[in-house]
C-alpha cells in the first residue's frame, strides 16, 4: 500500500504542469480582453510556453524553418525583377551571316568588331568564310527554280511585303546608316527612305520588264518567231561599301525581281544594315534561299564566288580596287558568267536607276514556232 500511495502523486505531476500553464496563459489573456486588445490569442500564448518549455533540439528546428521562410520571402521579392537602383545590361548583338532563309555562324568560328565611323565599337560580326560563300551558292540554287518560275506578280506582291516591312523598322535602319557612316539623323533618315522607295520601284518593274523585253520578231518564212526574257540563274553580288543600305538595296533588288536568286557581300564596316535587311526578308513571304547574304572581306570572298560554276552572274558593284576587279573577271570566264563591272566613275546611288540593272541578268529565250499549213 505504501508503494501504491508513492507512484500516484508521480503519475499527476505533468497534468498539473499543464493545469498550471492554461490558468498562466488565461490569466496573461484576460487582461488583454479586458482592455480591448487582440494582441496575442490563447493559441499563441500556448505556442509560446510550449515553444519556452521545448527541448534544445525543438528550438534549434524552429530557428531553421524561420530562416527558410525568411529566404522563401527574398525570393519571391526577386522574382518581381531587381532593385530600382541596379544597372542593366544592355543584350548584345552578334550579327550573323543569312544562308537559306537561316541565321548560322561562320563555319570557321571566326567574327569581327563593327566599328562606327568614329571607331567606337558597334557590334560583333560574323566574317563569312570560303566554305561559307559555297554553302550560299547551294541554297541559291536550291531556290532558283521555285523563285523563277512563280509569276511575275507573285514575285511584286512578295517585294512589295518587303518593303512594307522596312518601312516598319525605319528607325532602326536610321540609326544603323548613321552609326556606321557618322551621317546626320537627316541624313541618315534620308538614305532609308529613298531605299525604301527604291525597293517599292523594282518590286512594280516584276511584272513589267517582259513586256519592254518581249518582242514579236519579223522572220522570213513560215514561222512565228517570239523573244522573250528570262533570268540568268544564281548571281553574286558585291555591294558598295557606301552608302551601306541604298547601295545595298540598288544591286539587290533588281537582281530578285527579275526572278535571279542571290548571294551577297556585304563589305565589313556595311554588316548592320546589311544582316537587319536579312532579318527583314527573313520575316517575309521571301523564300529562303533566293537571296543570301555575307559578311566580310571583298577580296577573301569574291575570288571563290567568281570560280565556282554554278554561278551564273557576277556585279561587281562593291569591288573598288581595279587590279581585283580584273582578276575576279577572269575568273568568271570560265563558265560565261555574265559580269557587270563598276563604271570608272564613282557612281551616284541617289540617282534614278533606270532598268539597266534589271536587264543586266536577263537572259533572252527565241522561239521559233511553224505556222501555216
Amino acid at each position: 500500500m505504501s508503494e501504491k500511495t508513492t507512484v500516484k502523486p508521480a503519475a499527476r505531476k505533468p497534468a498539473a504542469k499543464k493545469t498550471a500553464a492554461k490558468k498562466q496563459a488565461a490569466a496573461r489573456v484576460a487582461p488583454a480582453e479586458a482592455e480591448g486588445a487582440v494582441t496575442e490569442t490563447p493559441s499563441a500564448v500556448l505556442a509560446e510556453a510550449a515553444v519556452v518549455e521545448a527541448p534544445p533540439a525543438a528550438v534549434a528546428e524552429a530557428a531553421v524553418a524561420e530562416a527558410a521562410s525568411t529566404e522563401a520571402e527574398a525570393a519571391v521579392v526577386s522574382v518581381d525583377g531587381p532593385p530600382a537602383s541596379a544597372v542593366r545590361l544592355s543584350v548584345r548583338k552578334t550579327y550573323k551571316l543569312y544562308i537559306g532563309g537561316a541565321f548560322p555562324r561562320s563555319e570557321s568560328g571566326r567574327s569581327y568588331q563593327v566599328t562606327s565611323a568614329d571607331g567606337a565599337f558597334l557590334a560583333n560580326a560574323a566574317l563569312a568564310s570560303r566554305k561559307d560563300a559555297r554553302d550560299a551558292v547551294v541554297k541559291a540554287r536550291g531556290a532558283f527554280s521555285g523563285w523563277s518560275g512563280a509569276t511575275a506578280y507573285l514575285r511584286g506582291q512578295i517585294l512589295y511585303r518587303v518593303a512594307e516591312m522596312l518601312e516598319g523598322r525605319r528607325e532602326q535602319f536610321a540609326d544603323e546608316v548613321r552609326a556606321v557612316e557618322g551621317l546626320t539623323a537627316a541624313a541618315a533618315a534620308a538614305q532609308v527612305d529613298l531605299a525604301i522607295d527604291r525597293w517599292v520601284w523594282y518590286a512594280g518593274w516584276t511584272d513589267k520588264i517582259g513586256q519592254i523585253r518581249s518582242a514579236a520578231n519579223p522572220v522570213s518564212g513560215p514561222y512565228w518567231n517570239v523573244s522573250s526574257p528570262e533570268p540568268t540563274g544564281v548571281v553574286a553580288l558585291v555591294a558598295p561599301e557606301r552608302p551601306a543600305l541604298l547601295g545595298l538595296v540598288s544591286v539587290l533588288a533588281p537582281a530578285i525581281a527579275a526572278g535571279n536568286t542571290a548571294v551577297l557581300v556585304a563589305p565589313e564596316s556595311a554588316a548592320l544594315p546589311a544582316i537587319t535587311l536579312a532579318e527583314v526578308l527573313a520575316t517575309s513571304d521571301l523564300p529562303g534561299g533566293v537571296v543570301n547574304i555575307l559578311t566580310g572581306r571583298v577580296a577573301e570572298l569574291g575570288k571563290p564566288l567568281a570560280d565556282h560554276l554554278d554561278v551564273d552572274g557576277l556585279d561587281l558593284a562593291g569591288v573598288g580596287e581595279s587590279a581585283l576587279a580584273t582578276t575576279l573577271e577572269r575568273a568568271a570566264a570560265e563558265n560565261l558568267k555574265r559580269v557587270l563591272r563598276p563604271a570608272a566613275a564613282p557612281a551616284d546611288w541617289a540617282e534614278a536607276p533606270g532598268t539597266a540593272r534589271l536587264t543586266a541578268f536577263l537572259e533572252t529565250k527565241t522561239v521559233w514556232h511553224p505556222v501555216g499549213a
